[in-house]
């Protein structure tokens, strides 16, 4: 397809790893021509240094910092760049609804849910790095999708590949995800109770944020991907599976029912999945390293090991359960994970920590029926929270 690429974009979570990538995809795109590409928004948590640098690259026409305690030092840092400034959660939902035809969600966790649906309810194509916003509303998500015309494109670098080489859809049996396994793909469990967050945060071929580094150690990384996948490409829970292939080069297989299986393959890049859903339905040139088959010598695949890496089938459980499991499992992995990077409890204690909120009787009586609004979501969430809170102390003092 011919003819200059035109957008305008919005980036919600611009300082942590997938915005910063995003940044650079921009950038090129524009520096050598193939893009014309307006800023609208962009977003941080509490990083106004990184926020006011962005803004001056990107040029955005509005910023806001998630920490509405930081609104004075951000205006005082940002008052060179001609952008107005917000603070506070309603100001991360101001960029979101502002007008940009297409929004990278790059905020961690469950805070992504609130901007992503409203990028989503106006018509947006949103392009989705945060597996938080279908695990725990994607059915709400979808509905809204199918009202507003707005397109889910995923970044993922797993769930991009399998929807380059999805096509209709049609024939499907399976859908393959593969991961790295981690820093501790080799580790016992006893290795492991001893681990550090530094330790845990050094991903073997990704630089990312803390919480998606910890993830990938935990490999709870994997198990919220295959719920992400689920609801994504409408299959059931049996047909997404999982293989550990250390090297990347394969990020997804489709598997069909003639017994073809059709592979993505591609560098161990966030960039790569990025430009394609920035250029979506089309392709942009990006000087990004290609992969060297020859050079990877051999590609290995294995089953994961789930007794080591027990929140893989803790995900598949919640999966299986539905409801209101999906964000209980999230908001208790989220707040132990971070009880762990402050080095309140051990690295085995975050998975510990999930099963004892699966577990609670409370769960039971709660409704199989998966909350229906974005409020009910979020009480999901807090009460998860509180219960991994109370698991965590109880787990200090013993």
């Amino acid at each position: 397809m011919s003819g200059q690429l035109v957008r305008r974009v919005t980036v919600l979570g611009v300082t942590g790893s997938i915005g910063q990538s995003t940044a650079r995809v921009i950038e090129e795109l524009r520096a050598n021509g193939q893009a014309e590409i307006e800023v609208e928004a962009l977003t941080a948590g509490r990083d106004v240094a990184g926020l006011a640098d962005m803004a001056r690259r990107l040029r955005p026409a509005f910023v806001a910092i998630a920490d509405p305690a930081k609104l004075e030092e951000a205006r005082a840092a940002l008052k060179d760049t001609g952008a107005a400034v917000g603070a506070g959660p309603s100001a991360i939902k101001e960029a979101a609804d502002r007008n940009a035809d297409w929004v990278m969600s790059a905020i961690v966790g469950a805070a992504a849910i609130a901007p992503t649906l409203a990028a989503i309810e106006r018509g947006a194509a949103v392009a989705l790095a945060n597996k938080e916003s279908l695990v725990c509303a994607g059915q709400i998500m979808k509905a809204a999708a199918a009202r507003s015309g707005a397109r889910l494109l995923p970044v993922d670098s797993e769930h991009n590949g399998a929807f380059q080489v999805l096509g209709d859809g049609k024939g499907v049996e399976r859908i393959t995800l593969t991961g790295s396994g981690g820093p501790f793909r080799n580790w016992t469990r006893q290795a492991m109770a001893a681990a550090t967050p530094e330790q845990a945060c050094k991903h073997p071929n990704f630089s990312m944020g803390a919480k998606i580094s910890v993830d990938s150690a935990t490999l709870m990384n994997k198990g919220l991907e295959q719920i992400e996948a689920a609801c994504l490409f409408d299959l059931s829970p049996d047909r997404i599976d999982l293989v550990i292939h250390p090297q990347q080069a394969v990020h997804a297989l489709v598997s069909y029912c003639d017994g073809s299986v059709l592979a993505h393959m591609g560098p161990a890049d966030m960039r790569v999945a990025i430009v394609h859903a920035l250029a979506w339905p089309r392709r942009a040139h990006l000087n990004t390293a290609r992969l060297d088959l020859a050079g990877l010598g051999n590609l290995t695949f294995e089953q994961p090991d789930r007794e080591r890496f027990p929140a893989l089938e803790l995900a598949r459980r919640a999966m299986a359960a539905n409801g209101p499991a999906p964000i209980l499992l999230n908001a208790a992995n989220e707040f132990a994970v971070a009880a762990f990077l402050e080095r309140r409890i051990g690295f085995l204690d975050i998975a510990g920590i999930v099963e004892a909120v699966l577990d609670r009787q409370e769960v039971e009586s709660m409704s199989a029926k998966s909350p229906s609004s974005l409020g009910e979501v979020l009480e999901v969430d807090a009460l998860g929270r509180l219960w991994a809170s109370q698991e965590t102390e109880r787990r200090r003092a013993a």
